[in-house]
């Protein structure tokens, strides 16, 4: 309390600055009472809860006194635990560890001793119940046995040396019991095949039977019944490996058979309790059954089974441990179902798919078959509610035949293109396809355009010129092309008219099928006839015309059927003119081909004429006359080959091609000789004169030789190098001044198919060297 008597103190002199000393005095000795007595209250306070706090220490070290007690009775009792209890504890432990143990071994014991007691009874019961034909009680003893092995072999740390033998035993038991079941079975369902030697033929066939074994009621109980050796099949797991071999020898020689031959017929005959299945013959209507006398056959066959076998419950394991009830007819249609309906799409329902849209109708019969049959089926319970597999392919007969016609039309364009190309036809301005007359377009767009027409004739000029064209203007010009490019055009025309009159999606498959005919032709035509081409003249004309036919065809086929076909084609898409340039190509490349050839082998002859230099010596002109023999010659034979052929044009254009080829051949070598002596000069004259008497009788386009003569006559048309000709003749026989009469200065005849440079060359190489050739020479500039 000093701080604050010491800070009143303080306090109270600072207030008395302005007192003087005897109040101050005063002042600090009240206060020094004050203190005093605040001091007295401070102790008193201080002693008041000393004696409150007194109590609570005593009590608190009375407790802890406690404490410590506790604690050392819990270290004489843990440590009494640990030296007494816990090492009778641990012996307890180890004693019942081990009694535990011992009781596991017994146990073990005890259990491996109830499986194979339970084994020993289940083979005893299986051999009483084998022998007195019991099979379905037989099998599950055996399985039981079984069961009874797999417990003991699954023992791990257990093994015993009699497992082995057990396993044995339980092998050949059931071997055994196998082999009676197959006895049985074999005397149930018994075949009667063709030797294996025997080709898969309709002979064959009629020597595969199937016998099916009846049990009269009074012979049920000596003879075990067909679900007896059924079901013990089931139990042991077998019966699928029978059905299989069962299902598969049905489908080889009775059902495949039966829809494979149309004179093939099914009949039972029952002869002392055997149902037999064989086949007769008849004489069939067609190459192929209908699918509902197929149908009929199979469905025959099946009801005789099912009556006599199939109709059979067994009980099968199911995926839940559970047995599950179903006849055998279900278990032998899940194996060969698939198999079945395969072989009766592709051997049956693929035959009748309609080859003319005009028939799908008549389909509908078909599809109703189809539907009995299926129905039938799922009445024996051989087929389940959800199959509908030839149903579904019945049913989309509209894309089969699409699929059906488009993939005939390209086999039967394939074979035209691979057909002979030298079997051909005349066609003329008036030909045209064999095709009935195509429907204009709607009535609509008929009377839109009168509509719209009736203006221009009212209220306009006519500007249309009084000449007209010819009707064969734009007509393919008199040629001869091959008959199988003829009937693959008509093949392309009725496709396309079958499309008019088919479904949208059937319409566009026919359309595209159609373009992808003449696709095949350029990629086919010229590969699979490649060396024919090159080595055949007339081959290649006549695949020259056949390209430039197909060619003229396709600028209007898509204009034809455009208002005939399915909307969407209608709007463009239904054109061929994208393919008419590469057709023309084709055709060309080929024919320019055999012209280079022919070429070729007129400029290899000409060579053999040693340059028509030395004409004096007799053997030099033999070689140069065979030459020029040969090269005519040629171009007879080609003239034949290609006549009555190729159109007037080409051909007068082909021939004109080759003579031309053979003229300027000869005027080039001879205007390079230097030195002509006027015997040479002669005998050129010769050889040149044979060129243009003979060179115009290989114009023959025609068979007829009266209009030929019009084409001989042209041939300066059609021969640019045939006036150069001529005027080489006149310089081989004229004198200095003809020739330079001749040239007049550079504005003659002979100026206007040689150079300056050629008729001095000439000139040098007829004349000597005189002043008179000079003079000469010095003219022609």
């Amino acid at each position: 309390m000093a701080a604050p008597a010491g800070s009143l103190v303080a306090a109270v002199l600072a207030h008395s600055g302005r007192l003087d000393k005897e109040d101050l005095g005063t002042r600090i000795g009240r206060l020094s009472c004050r203190v005093e007595e605040l001091k007295g209250e401070v102790c008193n306070m201080i002693n008041k809860k000393y004696n409150e706090f007194l109590p609570s220490m005593q009590s608190a070290e009375e407790l802890v006194s406690q404490v410590d007690g506790l604690s050392s009775n819990i270290d004489l009792l843990k440590a009494g635990i640990e030296n007494e209890v816990q090492r009778d504890l641990n012996v307890a432990v180890a004693e019942f560890t081990e009694l535990k143990q011992q009781l596991e071994r017994d146990t073990l014991v005890l259990s491996v001793l109830k499986k194979l007691q339970e084994f020993d009874t289940a083979i005893k019961d299986y051999n009483t119940a084998l022998l007195e034909k019991k099979y379905v009680a037989a099998a599950q003893q055996l399985e039981k046995a079984r069961s009874s092995l797999k417990m003991l072999e699954s023992r791990k740390g257990f093994e015993l040396k009699i497992l082995k033998a057990l396993g044995t035993e339980l092998t050949v038991q059931t071997q055994n019991m196998l082999y009676h079941l197959g006895e049985e079975w074999q005397k149930l369902a018994v075949w009667k095949l063709p030797s294996s030697k025997e080709s898969s033929s309709l002979e064959s066939a009629m020597h595969s039977e199937l016998h099916l074994h009846t049990v009269p009621s009074e012979e049920k109980i000596s003879s075990p019944p067909v679900a007896s050796v059924l079901q013990a099949f089931a139990v042991l797991g077998e019966l699928h490996t029978k059905l299989k071999i069962f299902g598969q020898l049905l489908l080889k020689y009775i059902l495949k058979p039966l829809i494979s031959y149309p004179s093939l017929q099914p009949f039972t005959e029952e002869q002392s309790n055997v149902l037999i299945l064989r086949f007769k013959t008849e004489e069939p209507n067609l190459d192929h059954s209908s699918p509902m006398e197929v149908f009929h056959k199979i469905q025959l066959v099946f009801e005789a089974l099912h009556k006599y076998l199939l109709n059979v419950p067994v009980e099968q394991p199911a995926a839940d441990k559970k047995e599950r009830r179903v006849t055998l007819a279900e278990l032998l249609g899940d194996m060969i179902w698939e198999e079945l309906s395969d072989c009766l799409i592709q051997n049956c329902l693929v035959n009748s798919i309609p080859t003319n849209s005009s028939k799908l109708e008549q389909y509908i019969e078909v599809i109703k078959s189809t539907e009995e049959f299926e129905k039938a089926l799922k009445n024996m319970q051989f087929l389940k509610g959800d199959t509908t597999d030839l149903l579904e392919y019945a049913r989309n007969v509209n894309s089969h035949f699409a699929n059906k016609k488009c993939q005939d039309v390209i086999v039967a364009a394939r074979n035209l293109m691979t057909s002979e190309i030298h079997n051909t036809v005349k066609i003329t301005p008036d030909s045209s396809v064999a095709l009935p007359r195509l429907p204009g377009p709607a009535a609509g767009d008929l009377l839109k355009m009168d509509k719209t027409s009736k203006p221009l004739h009212n209220d306009t000029v006519n500007l249309e010129h009084e000449t007209k064209l010819s009707q064969y203007t734009f007509s393919l010009p008199t040629c001869r092309i091959s008959s199988s490019v003829e009937k693959l055009m008509e093949l392309a025309y009725q496709t396309l008219l079958e499309a008019t009159a088919s479904t949208d999606q059937c319409c566009i498959q026919l359309f595209y099928s159609v373009r992808n005919i003449f696709q095949l032709f350029y990629d086919v035509v010229p590969t699979y006839h490649k060396e024919n081409l090159q080595k055949l003249p007339q081959l290649a004309a006549i695949h020259h015309n056949n390209c430039m036919y197909i060619a003229h065809h396709l600028l209007t086929l898509g204009h034809q059927f455009r208002y005939r076909l399915t909307n969407i084609l209608c709007d463009g898409a239904a054109t061929f003119v994208d393919l008419v340039p590469g057709f023309r190509r084709l055709g060309m490349e080929c024919f320019l081909a055999q012209m280079r050839v022919q070429k070729g082998e007129i400029l290899e002859r000409l060579s053999s004429a040693r340059n028509f230099s030395n004409m004096d010596d007799e053997e030099n002109y033999c070689a140069a006359n065979k030459a020029i023999r040969q090269v005519l010659h040629q171009l007879k034979r080609l003239g034949k080959v290609w006549q009555d052929v190729l159109p007037v044009t080409v051909y007068c254009k082909a021939m004109g091609t080759l003579l031309n080829t053979a003229l300027s051949e000869i005027v080039t070598r001879i205007v390079a000789l230097e030195d002509i002596s006027a015997e040479d000069a002669d005998r050129l004259y010769s050889l040149c004169r044979t060129m243009v008497e003979e060179g115009p009788q290989v114009f023959t386009p025609l068979p007829e030789d009266d209009k030929n003569k019009k084409y001989q006559e042209e041939v300066p048309v059609y021969v640019q190098k045939w006036m150069t000709f001529k005027e080489l003749m006149i310089i081989l026989q004229a004198n200095l001044q003809e020739i330079v009469d001749q040239w007049a200065d550079g504005k003659g005849p002979l100026a206007a198919e040689f150079s300056a440079a050629e008729v001095k060359s000439l000139i040098r190489a007829l004349f000597q060297n005189t002043e008179r050739r000079a003079a000469a020479l010095a003219k022609i500039k």
